[in-house]
């Protein structure tokens, strides 16, 4: 049975990358069939379609009441994301920061993460439950109001990015269209692949889990974290080869505030979040590696070889103290 489901994990992942691309494929061709400007496109469809890995699974988990693996894959896609996505690349070719993205985006994903581990905390030091031994046990809660807060700051920052979009237009030329009927059929189909595979991903997650002894935490923090954050890693990766290392950046944060502000504001107001002292700790790691890349990026205005590996070796620290902890409860 184990054999089963790592092979249904493996097939979930499959088709949320595969559904992300054709929904991100048909979605753009629609956009532009109605003129939409391509900055707003990249801003808005391209990075939904980018996160809708994290966003079908985190909701299939919180519609499941598997609340651990809700916000540990969106914890772990972030701190995914930062260290081995911008650090293989910074790895690959040298990453140069955006001053946009270093005055606005990196500074408001930082403020986000604090604010939901404050929120977090302050569940925690009430109860007393951050005190205890058991990284199971319960800390706080992220309540459906605090998601509806999450998801009205996600459309807030995107109505902006809209307004800002249009305030500078993109004058490059415009690709060309499909035909309506594709751009339906690549959206339908793109659908219904991120929405079984999310679905497939957090059942046999949880199989995995029970099976091998292991918390939800871990395995969302983990294998499911990495495994969404595929479509981030490969856009990045390609980038970095190509020399457009820019791109890296901006796709690495844009996709953190989604999964804080869209994907887990989504998740708490579909179902409340309750939080175990293990994902504290992660937030306090994630905290943390959003200062450290915040400050690599600002005091040499880009990511360097040396720094791209302290980056990789942090997350296998990172990874290997996530496994410790689990196995010492």
């Amino acid at each position: 049975m184990l054999l089963f489901h790592a092979l249904l994990l493996l097939f979930g992942f499959v088709a949320l990358i595969k559904g992300a691309g054709l929904f991100v494929d048909g979605s753009s061709s629609l956009a532009r069939n109605f003129k939409v400007p391509g900055l707003i496109i990249g801003l808005t469809i391209v990075a939904l379609g980018t996160s809708a890995p994290e966003l079908a699974v985190s909701i299939s988990a919180a519609l499941q009441g598997s609340n651990e693996i809700a916000l540990s894959n969106v914890v772990g896609s972030n701190i995914f994301n930062l260290l081995c996505v911008l650090g293989i690349c910074a790895i690959i070719h040298t990453v140069p920061s955006d001053q946009d993205i270093l005055k606005r985006d990196f500074p408001l994903s930082i403020a986000a993460t604090i604010l939901v581990l404050l929120l977090a905390c302050m569940g925690s030091v009430t109860s007393g439950s951050f005190l205890q031994s058991k990284m199971d046990h319960q800390a706080g809660t992220i309540s459906r109001i605090t998601g509806i807060i999450l998801f009205a700051a996600f459309l807030a920052y995107l109505l902006y990015l809209i307004y800002d979009a249009r305030k500078h237009p993109d004058h490059t030329e415009s690709q060309e269209c499909m035909p309506l009927w594709k751009c339906f059929f690549f959206i339908a189909v793109g659908l219904i692949f991120i929405i079984g595979g999310g679905q497939a991903v957090v059942y046999s997650a949880k199989e995995i889990a029970g099976a091998m002894g292991m918390s939800e935490t871990l395995i969302g923090l983990t294998i499911v974290a990495v495994g969404t954050s595929l479509p981030e890693l490969v856009t990045s990766i390609v980038a970095a080869k190509k020399g457009e290392t820019g791109l890296a950046v901006g796709n690495a944060v844009g996709s953190n505030l989604f999964n804080l502000l869209l994907i887990l504001g989504l998740s708490a107001a579909i179902h409340p979040i309750t939080i175990n002292v293990a994902s504290v700790y992660d937030m306090l790691i994630l905290t943390a590696v959003s200062a450290i890349t915040y400050i690599f990026l600002l005091t040499k205005k880009s990511l360097k070889r040396s720094e791209g590996m302290i980056m990789v070796l942090l997350y296998a620290a990172e990874v290997l103290f996530a496994i410790a902890r689990t196995y010492s409860m």
